[in-house]
């Protein structure tokens, strides 16, 4: 499983870079979206678990 960029992806990303943000998704962000876009957990799974990595790997 990968995560490949989609057209919703890119327009995000337009438009956090016009907005002065730059959000680069890691491998393990990445791997989350796409279990998700694969259906083997919810979206709300994926940002339980995002928000738990982002936790977790706070300095």
């Amino acid at each position: 499983m990968s995560y490949t960029e989609g057209p919703n992806d890119r327009l995000a990303h337009h438009i956090s870079r016009l907005a002065g943000d730059m959000v680069e998704l890691d491998e393990i962000e990445q791997l989350l979206i796409g279990l998700q876009r694969a259906k083997h957990i919810t979206r709300t799974e994926m940002i339980e678990l995002q928000a738990r990595y982002l936790h977790e790997a706070k300095p």
